[in-house]
């Protein structure tokens, strides 16, 4: 049997029907010294868990519970030697700070070294490695740590890369991703829901020119060799994306990143949507970016249905059928159902896993907080094949389980981070209930 199991319609017609806090948190962990250098790695295996930590995985791939009780853990990445980074936004507090360092020294797919660093009133969630440095979100800043091989958790006090990150409105978060050469793209979620002049209130017309444009909604770039960088309009990359949380870069050096689509064409529009199309609409999206690139964002979203960008009500749109400049827009790479909310996208370049997934996006998302009358949606990891930047086939759900006994309206557990190992193991964290998981492949 392929790995590739349940594939599902297209993502336009479907509608988704022991480690402890105080431990994270600085007091003594087996495998950890006094002075913060792990013990060394044992070697990797494939052991999983008899339940694979709750989750549905296709057939020859498994999974253990990696950690848990880690607070609202975000993105993740993983050095060469194993070591797990992750940026715990709203963790509990202490003096050991909000990044987080695990490690396995067992090989048994548990960590057993784990220790709070960094800004203790900080946090965020995007999160990197490059060269000897990892990078990670603070507030309205991104900042970054000198790693010494053989220590886990860096030791001396970060260097400012940018600051002056916008954090008001809507969306505050500043996920971001670094090519090869050293290209920083940073997300700037926009700070309303469709650029109102009255945000989020039924009826109120959109504001045009879009003044937040300027300095929201959109990707920038910044260099990732260089500190004291500050954050102003001149370095925007990409513009016209509403809140880009998952950003990746492939093997060629192309990067993508994953849009939450608006909210509210029901609820702010009734007379032109349904609530169940309020449900269906609309897409989420893969977008491949592109320098100068306009994916839309206000004044236009995209129609899973009609697969094409179409005008939002706000902007004299009648419900779906007028296109206007949307015609001008950049497509998606892929749509998905809509309000899944991609907290995160991981593009797989690993050995491991068998040839089917090289290069393709694994999508990690977290649930939705409304669709209209429909039932809650996501909290799922999916697959979308993907050949020289282009869609190469329809996604899958890949993993699934997340939300557990409570299902989508108290979801236990809500995919937020994805991250690939050394070894080629997908790694996968969730803000809810805190917990990281390992998956492999075992054949």
């Amino acid at each position: 049997m392929t790995p590739l199991l349940q594939t599902l319609r297209p993502a336009s017609r479907l509608i988704a029907a022991s480690l402890s806090l105080a431990a994270i948190l600085g007091a003594a962990v087996p495998g950890f010294a006094e002075d913060g250098n792990a013990a060394a790695p044992a070697a990797q295996n494939r052991s999983c868990a008899e339940d694979n930590g709750g989750l549905t995985l296709p057939e020859g791939f498994c999974a253990t519970i990696f950690a848990d009780g880690l607070g609202h853990a975000r993105h993740l990445v993983v050095a060469t030697d194993g070591t797990v980074y992750v940026n715990a936004r709203h963790v509990k507090r202490s003096s050991s700070g909000s990044l987080v360092a695990l490690k396995d020294t067992k090989g048994d797919g548990k960590a057993d070294v784990i220790q709070a660093f960094g800004d203790p009133q900080g946090g965020g969630t995007g999160i990197a490695l490059y060269k000897n440095w990892l990078y990670a979100e603070n507030k309205d800043r991104i900042v970054r740590y000198a790693l010494t091989e053989g220590d886990a958790v860096p030791k001396g006090e970060p260097e400012t890369v940018i600051s002056g990150l916008p954090l008001n409105g809507n969306h505050v978060a500043h996920p971001f991703a670094i090519d090869a050469e050293g290209n920083l793209f940073v997300n700037l979620g926009s700070a309303t829901n469709s650029c109102q002049k009255e945000d989020r209130i039924a009826g109120s017309p959109g504001l045009d020119p879009c003044e937040e444009l300027k300095t929201r909604g959109g990707i920038w770039r910044y260099d990732a060799n260089k500190t004291n960088q500050t954050f102003s309009p001149s370095e925007r990359y990409a513009t016209g994306l509403r809140n880009a949380v998952g950003i990746d870069v492939d093997a060629a050096g192309r990067a993508f990143a994953t849009q939450h689509g608006r909210d509210q064409l029901y609820e702010n529009w009734p007379n032109l949507y349904s609530s169940e199309r309020g449900t269906e609409l609309p897409a989420e999206e893969l977008v491949l970016l592109k320098q100068g690139g306009d994916y839309g964002w206000p004044f236009c979203y995209f129609d899973g249905d009609q697969q094409k960008r179409v005008l939002a009500p706000e902007y004299d749109g009648d419900g779906g059928k007028a296109v206007g400049l949307c015609n001008e827009k950049l497509p998606p790479v892929a749509a998905f159902p809509a309000h899944w909310a991609p907290n995160d996208v991981k593009v797989y370049n690993g050995s491991q896993f068998p040839q089917a997934y090289h290069g393709g996006a694994f999508i990690a998302f977290h649930g939705s907080w409304n669709r209209s009358s429909g039932p809650q949606g996501g909290y799922n990891v999916v697959f979308q094949p993907l050949a020289d930047g282009k869609a190469s086939g329809k996604y899958t759900i890949f993993a699934d389980g997340f939300a557990g006994e409570g299902g989508t309206n108290a979801a236990e557990h809500r995919p937020t981070g994805l991250a690939v190992g050394p070894d080629g193991a997908l790694y996968v964290s969730d803000d809810a209930g805190g917990r990281i998981w390992r998956i492999v492949y075992k054949g």
